[in-house]
């Protein structure tokens, strides 16, 4: 299938993805974006789409996928280990982090931490906490992606090591 004939068959599944959309999302903005990220991925893995007649199948299933990704993503993000003897994992809101005057010191820390990585560690990460992906960022410095996953897991190891000293 050709990709414009290919662009023309996912945008008249706009509005069945929009319907399965809201169902799993309430919310009139998050369900668009949902539409979109989907109409994005499918764009993006046109290649590995077999053309059997069941593109709607397939693009509700990337969409089920990515909200079901999404969702694992914010719960693991709001969930935090107190540290304490036993150690009770607390879910706290997106407004909880910020107004602690502790947390503010500790963005100014690991942002001075993260500005002392050499260049070689420090760009690629920078980039993916940007939110780049992986081979957007090997794209942009002429890098192989497995060089950027790996020096993005050898900044996290190095930060923790000036965080934890």
């Amino acid at each position: 299938m050709k990709a414009i004939e290919f662009s023309e068959q996912l945008l008249n599944l706009e509005q069945g993805l929009l319907k399965y959309a809201y169902r799993l999302k309430l919310d009139n903005a998050d369900a668009r974006d949902l539409v979109q990220e989907t109409f994005l991925k499918a764009i993006l893995s046109r290649d590995k789409f077999v053309d059997n007649g069941y593109l709607k199948a397939w693009t509700i299933t990337i969409m089920r996928n990515t909200f079901i990704n999404n969702y694992r993503h914010n719960v693991i993000q709001n969930t935090h280990c107190d540290r304490t003897d036993e150690s009770f994992f607390i879910n706290q809101t997106k407004s909880s982090g910020s107004d602690n005057p502790d947390s503010a010191y500790s963005v100014m820390e690991i942002t001075k931490c993260i500005e002392q990585l050499k260049d070689k560690f420090r760009v690629p990460f920078k980039m993916y906490i940007a939110g780049y992906r992986y081979r957007e960022i090997a794209d942009t410095i002429n890098l192989k992606i497995g060089t950027v996953k790996s020096r993005i897991f050898l900044a996290r190891k190095l930060l923790m090591v000036q965080l934890n000293s």
